[in-house]
C-alpha cells in the first residue's frame, strides 16, 4: 500500500451516520470542569474522540495518565508526539479524587507511550489503579495500556492492581500495521495480550477500519486475537485527525460493522462493540 502519511486531508464527505452533535449540557460541563480543576488529561480531548459529547454528557470520561505527549509517532493518532517532560507522582491520587467526585462506576484509564522511562510508566499505572480502588472500592476499572516493547516485568506491574479489564489495541490489521504503527510490532502486541491473559486479566483490543483493509484482513485479525486469548473486541471507523495523518481510504457502511460483530461473536469473542463511531472505551461499562 502506498504510504499516505503526508497525503492531503481526504476530500471524502462524511456520510450521515458519522455526523455527531456538538458537546453541550450541564453534565458535559461538569466533567470538563472536574478535568480542568484537577489538571488532568483525557483521551477524549487529546484524541479528538467523536463521542466526547455523549460520554461526558453521561458523566463518564477516559482519563489519560503520564502526560499528553507521546514518544511514538503513529500515523493515525491525534495525540502530540515529542519528548515528554511530565512525570507527576501525585497524578494517581488526583485521578482517584476526580473519579470519586464524578461518582464514576466504571473507570477507563489510558496513557501515552513513555518509551523513555525504564519501566514504561508501569509504577504510575499501578499506583493509579490502587489509588482508585482505595478511594472508591466499588469502582470497576479498565486500563488501556501501551506497548511495553516486550518488557514483561513492566506489564506485570501495570496489571498488578487487579483491574477488571486490560486492553491493548492492535489498531489495524497485520498487512497495514507497519504503516499505521511504525514503532510497534504486530506479533509483539499479540504476545502482550496473551501474557496479560496468563496474568489472570480479562483481555480486550480495538481496531480501526477504513484504512484500506479488506474483510478477509479483519477476519484474519480476529483469528489472531482469539488465538491469543483476547476476550473483547472493538471496531470503529478511522477518521483522519489532520492533513498530516494517513488519509481515510473508505467510510465503512454500518451494515459491514454489523457483519463484523456477528462474525466476531461466532469466532468466540465474549463481546464485540462494532460501529462507525465506536472507540476503545465506548460502552466500556457494558463490556464488564
Amino acid at each position: 500500500m502506498k504510504d499516505t502519511t503526508c497525503t492531503p486531508k481526504s476530500s471524502k464527505r462524511k456520510p450521515e451516520w458519522l455526523k455527531v452533535k456538538l458537546p453541550i449540557g450541564s453534565d458535559y460541563k461538569k466533567v470538563r470542569d472536574v478535568v480542568q480543576d484537577f489538571k488532568l488529561h483525557t483521551i477524549c480531548e487529546s484524541g479528538s474522540c467523536p463521542n466526547i459529547g455523549e460520554c461526558w454528557g453521561a458523566g463518564t470520561a477516559t482519563f489519560m495518565i503520564l502526560g499528553n505527549i507521546c514518544t511514538r509517532s503513529c500515523s493515525f493518532c491525534a495525540v502530540k508526539t515529542g519528548r515528554p517532560t511530565e512525570y507527576d507522582t501525585e497524578e494517581p491520587l488526583r485521578i482517584a479524587q476526580a473519579i470519586q467526585i464524578m461518582k464514576v462506576k466504571h473507570a477507563v484509564i489510558t496513557s501515552v507511550n513513555r518509551d523513555e522511562l525504564k519501566d514504561k510508566g508501569a509504577e504510575i499505572w499501578y499506583q493509579t489503579v490502587m489509588a482508585i480502588k482505595n478511594l472508591t472500592p466499588q469502582t470497576t476499572i479498565e486500563t488501556l495500556i501501551p506497548d511495553v516493547k516486550a518488557q514483561w516485568d513492566a506489564l506485570a506491574r501495570m496489571v498488578e492492581g487487579n483491574q477488571e479489564i486490560v486492553s491493548h489495541n492492535m489498531e489495524t490489521v497485520r498487512r497495514l500495521s507497519r504503516l499505521i504503527r511504525p514503532q510497534a510490532r504486530y506479533e509483539r502486541s499479540l504476545e502482550q495480550i496473551k501474557r496479560t491473559k496468563d496474568l489472570g486479566r480479562k483481555t480486550k483490543s480495538g481496531i480501526m477500519v477504513g484504512l484500506g483493509e479488506t474483510k478477509d484482513d479483519v477476519f484474519a485479525l480476529m483469528d489472531d486475537l482469539r488465538a491469543h486469548d483476547c476476550d473483547i473486541l472493538t471496531i470503529g471507523q478511522y477518521l483522519q485527525p489532520t492533513k498530516m495523518h494517513v488519509a481515510v481510504a473508505e467510510f465503512i457502511h454500518p451494515d459491514v460493522f454489523a457483519e463484523y460483530k456477528e462474525v466476531g461473536l461466532n469466532k468466540g469473542f465474549k463481546w464485540v462493540e462494532s460501529g462507525p463511531l465506536v472507540r476503545s472505551s465506548y460502552h466500556a461499562e457494558k463490556q464488564l
